[in-house]
């Protein structure tokens, strides 16, 4: 057998075996949000909250994977300086917040 045999085989099932196919595609599309899309729209509004809470001085790094402080924010653009005297112009969307890491404690 073959793909479309198999497809076809399935299009023409018996009429309760069309309304569970129809219960198990709708089935899987609820997981799907569930499981895949629901989680990254929490990360994104996460993601979104953090910028808008950024402020000079934070450290931050780049989708580049630059780190450095924020010197300042303008509109979409962020001014972020990676050494003394260098900054650099960057669009807002491609820097994220670093979160500060506790130090261990010793044992």
């Amino acid at each position: 057998m073959n793909l479309n045999s198999i497809l076809l085989d399935a299009a023409a099932g018996s009429a309760g075996g069309g309304m569970s196919g129809m219960i198990m595609i709708v089935l899987m599309i609820v997981i799907f949000y569930l499981f895949m899309i629901r989680p990254q729209q929490k990360k994104q509004k996460e993601i979104k909250r953090q910028r808008e809470a950024m402020k000079s001085g934070d450290k931050v790094v780049t989708a580049g994977g630059i780190h450095g402080r924020i010197k300042e924010i303008r509109d979409n653009v962020i001014m972020v300086e990676v050494a003394p005297g260098v900054s650099l112009k960057l669009d807002i969307a491609s820097v994220y917040p670093v979160v500060e890491e506790q130090p261990k404690a010793k044992k």
